[in-house]
């Protein structure tokens, strides 16, 4: 074992995922007084939903005839803003460690650290893990100056960037990174942008002022030396031809892909790459942890949103005793306690 750090971030729960399950997680340990710190590889809540079908309507929450993934995730975010929790983004969930207190401590692959008495993986089907694009000789220049996402903000104050991608995410950082860059093109295989269309607006609007290029075209070649790109190679797909643009970085969005991630390492017991628990409490083999969504496994499961919002309310009662265990748990329903409904402002 070993002993907590200073400059820690201590909470009672620390929640890895902050998809919809993760978030009515923070709502349901709030109600019974625990706080949380959430972490989360994707730079915005909302997970699945937000990332892969933010405008699909999702049919079978109870009560909402029909909602979008992004309603879903803006209206869980109001939800759980009486209990502030630290929400931390941007930042993978990496190592596991057991203190000398009986705390776990969890670090980031970005060096955040939390101490808590209790771990929570909500993690949906995985970790979010960029996939890499075809292109010609882009090893060398990866983290040094091509990247699949924005961690630090502050690396690309000043460059000249070419961003490839046409959902949401590359057009995001395009109106964020705008105002920060030196010159910057915009690369997208077809003419038409999969992203909402207020963000194609505005993206439009800084095209027509000439403070972005937009590029129709494929990327056969990334061209530099010693991880320090020098210009980017474009195969038009009005005439076919090849040109190049200089530019000293790249960031490229080409979707997503799903992984068990560094979860994998920490000695749970697993079933079909899937985190086993209980049904009790959704509490894993190790004492403290629990999982609850789509990465936890237990005879019957079924992977619904809602399954999984039945799951954060078990687990919070379960987490409790770690995290209070000198108190006795009073439960308590919010449509009669003064208390819960104070708390609830």
């Amino acid at each position: 074992m070993a002993e907590a750090g200073e400059g820690t971030i201590k909470k009672d729960v620390v929640i890895v995922g902050a998809g919809p399950v993760g978030l009515f997680a923070v709502f349901e340990l709030g109600l019974l007084g625990l706080e949380c710190c959430v972490i989360d590889i994707l730079d915005r809540p909302g997970g699945q939903c937000a990332e892969l079908y933010p405008e699909k309507p999702i049919l079978d929450i109870p009560s909402r005839l029909k909602v979008t993934g992004q309603e879903l995730t803006d209206d869980l975010m109001k939800q759980i803003e009486p209990f502030s929790p630290v929400l931390h983004f941007n930042q993978m969930a990496d190592s596991l460690t057991k203190l000398d207190n009986g705390h776990w401590r969890l670090t980031t692959d970005m060096g955040i650290v939390v101490e808590a008495p209790v771990v929570l993986i909500a993690g949906g089907g995985g970790s979010f893990t960029p996939k890499k694009p075809k292109i010609e000789g882009i090893e060398p220049f990866e983290n040094k100056s091509l990247y699949y996402a924005v961690r630090q903000m502050e690396i690309f104050k000043g460059k000249n960037l070419l961003i490839a991608g046409g959902g949401d995410s590359a057009l995001d950082w395009v109106l964020a990174l705008n105002p920060e860059v030196e010159s910057m093109h915009l690369v997208h295989r077809r003419a038409e942008f999969r992203a909402v269309q207020d963000t194609v607006d505005k993206m439009r609007e800084l095209e027509a002022n000439g403070k972005v290029t937009v590029h129709v075209a494929d990327i056969p070649r990334v061209n530099g030396t010693d991880g320090q790109i020098e210009s980017v190679t474009l195969k038009s797909k009005e005439t076919g031809e090849d040109y190049d643009v200089e530019c000293d970085t790249m960031l490229a969005f080409y979707g997503l892909t799903m992984k068990l991630g560094p979860i994998a390492e920490w000695g749970l017991n697993m079933d079909s790459n899937r985190v086993a628990v209980d049904t009790e409490k959704f509490e894993t083999s190790e004492p403290g942890i629990f999982c609850i969504g789509d990465m936890c496994e237990y005879p019957g499961k079924l992977k619904l949103i809602l399954s999984g919002f039945h799951e954060s309310a078990l687990m919070a009662h379960g987490a409790f005793h770690y995290a209070r265990p000198d108190q006795k748990l009073k439960f308590q329903h919010t449509t009669s306690s003064s208390e819960l409904q104070g708390k609830l402002a």
